[in-house]
């Protein structure tokens, strides 16, 4: 079946590595696109028309750019263009960051004008400031509300980091390429084995956060 090849020198571990790899890249993303997120989320409900039209203007391009196509562009296309020595990690955290960060304002932004306006309404009738009316009441309320689905976005982010191997990064998916390679004569279905193992490390990365997402809607809907 292929599996052999896993335990041949180090290609285990190299498999993990190269998952580690792909996991720093999600994580540091994750983080960026969170807090990005908000701000954006926050100005896509603003009713000035400028601000409505560069934020608008910036989901609608990162939804319907590749994020191959983006990756070459910041990574080949800064580095031609602009002369910038960015390397490929950092490439690949700015393009996912910024499909992350469009992605998170857009729920930030649909959590916001899903609240009623009588809520704030009624909160600056108990005497509540702004701030206090947000701290208390909405920003509760918002992250009940968008945490289910961002947590579906962190899956989707970190499956999607396997198209980093196109610019050179050793993640898991090169990896596996590079054992496939090294064996084709002497295991020839090595494919089958190593794709089924990295589909196992992506399962048993990605489905207790799918777990806790459908956790936290069934808890939150009671």
């Amino acid at each position: 079946m292929g599996f052999e090849v896993l335990f041949k020198g180090n290609n285990l571990l190299r498999l993990f590595e190269g998952l580690l790899a792909a996991l720093r890249i999600s994580f540091v993303s994750v983080i960026i696109s969170i807090f990005c997120g908000l701000i954006v989320g926050t100005l896509m409900t603003q009713k000035n028309r400028v601000i409505q039209v560069i934020t608008k203007g910036y989901l609608e391009f990162i939804r319907i750019m590749p994020q191959m196509v983006l990756l070459f562009i910041v990574y080949f296309g800064t580095t031609k263009a602009l002369g910038i020595n960015m390397s490929a990690e950092t490439s690949s955290i700015i393009v996912f960051s910024l499909w992350g960060t469009a992605e998170m304002g857009d729920l930030v932004r649909g959590s916001l004008t899903s609240i009623p306006a009588i809520q704030y309404e009624s909160s600056y009738s108990l005497g509540l400031t702004s701030a206090q009316t947000y701290v208390y009441v909405i920003i509760p309320q918002i992250i009940r509300r968008m945490l289910p689905l961002s947590i579906n976005l962190i899956t989707r982010m970190i499956k999607t980091t396997s198209l980093v191997m196109m610019i050179g990064i050793v993640e898991v998916l090169k990896v596996g390429q590079q054992i496939i390679e090294a064996n084709r004569k002497s295991s020839p279905n090595a494919a089958f084995g190593v794709f089924a193992t990295i589909f196992f490390l992506y399962f048993i990365v990605c489905w207790p956060i799918s777990l806790l997402s459908k956790y936290l809607e069934k808890k939150w809907e009671n």
